[in-house]
């Protein structure tokens, strides 16, 4: 993280006057452009497209991770088990170009992004990338329903149903747009969505769910294994993800002495990161492993992020989907 947002980023959690005297107009001029950004569309004055198929957002009010890709991979897999062909769609964070790219079996991280990738391997699906979502959405012609990775505020993509996602450790943060705070949009878009779902904590109206991990893949042969076979045994444990702390915690909760590398959200893994020279295992985000495959080694493990719907957010989607009656093929509940 560059000095200067890692300074904005303190000022949301330990205010000083300095810094709330500067951020404090920028935020009140990023409201005013929310507002007019969003009249803009109401009026008619931004094209929003629609696609033939109808579309789920899956997104979030505030910058950083809050568990969307883990719940994203999830609700489609919930779609294809209902009978739907869903695809998904996102922006490819960190990719090279903005042009739309339907991601395939040799699409690189750097072509797509490390998340559309993994999704794409995770749950063999359809998956497009595109800085502009519609055109991307139209690579996915095959589907009969598109889930969108983020993008709540990209309001040129119609949308059908949206799901904001919130981080329940963090929240909303201190409650204010950015720079002073880390909210995208206020706290008031939370009543215009059609389901708000919490990780790991409690939030009004909202459907709860936690990411728990799973199995550990080797990155070599696909070999897996148990967590619980590390019980007590010493590993190295990479991520380069939104809050990295999270999953060191949850291999230490499972037992694992654990050496933590943590690295900035989509950070571009190199043989250097992993370079460790005692030949203890490395465990690693599935995430992560998407960009450590073309130089792993026995040692490398992906560790794979499971969702535990507690209050089952993937029926109700599949039925208030169905309720909608937009779509192509003849799914079955």
């Amino acid at each position: 993280m560059p000095p200067v947002a890692r300074r904005i980023v303190q000022q949301w959690h330990h205010p000083t006057l300095a810094g709330q005297i500067l951020l404090r107009p920028v935020s009140w001029l990023f409201a005013l452009l929310i507002v007019a950004r969003r009249a803009a569309y109401g009026l008619g004055l931004k094209r929003t497209r629609r696609p033939p198929m109808p579309v789920i957002v899956v997104g979030n009010l505030t910058v950083g991770g809050s568990g969307k890709t883990p719940l994203v991979g999830y609700l489609v897999e919930r779609l294809a088990a209902a009978g739907w062909q869903p695809g998904i769609v996102s922006r490819g964070y960190g990719r090279d170009g903005a042009r739309a790219l339907r991601v395939g079996a040799e699409t690189t991280v750097a072509e797509a992004g490390d998340e559309p990738l993994l999704l794409y391997q995770r749950t063999q699906r359809p998956v497009a990338v595109g800085a502009d979502r519609a055109s991307a959405v139209a690579l996915l012609d095959d589907c009969d329903v598109v889930v969108a990775d983020d993008g709540l505020q990209h309001y040129a993509l119609a949308r059908d149903l949206e799901i904001a996602v919130i981080d329940g450790e963090s929240g909303l943060g201190n409650g204010r747009l950015l720079p002073a705070g880390p909210l995208r949009e206020p706290q008031t878009r939370l009543a215009q969505v059609d389901f708000v779902a919490v990780r790991d904590g409690e939030w009004p109206r909202a459907w709860r769910f936690r990411v728990c991990p799973g199995e550990a893949c080797r990155l070599t042969d696909g070999v897996r294994c148990r967590l619980d076979a590390w019980h007590d045994t010493h590993v190295h444990a990479v991520a380069a993800i939104g809050v990295p702390e999270r999953f060191f915690g949850q291999l230490e909760d499972a037992g694992l002495e654990v050496t933590r590398h943590g690295f900035p959200d989509h950070h571009a893994l190199q043989p250097a990161d992993v370079g460790f020279d005692d030949g203890d295992p490395i465990l690693m985000t599935e995430k992560d492993a998407v960009k450590c495959r073309a130089f792993a080694d026995d040692r490398m493990w992906a560790v794979a992020a499971t969702v535990e719907d507690r209050d089952g957010l993937g029926e109700a989607v599949c039925a208030r989907l169905q309720a909608t009656g937009r779509n192509r093929g003849s799914p079955t509940s």
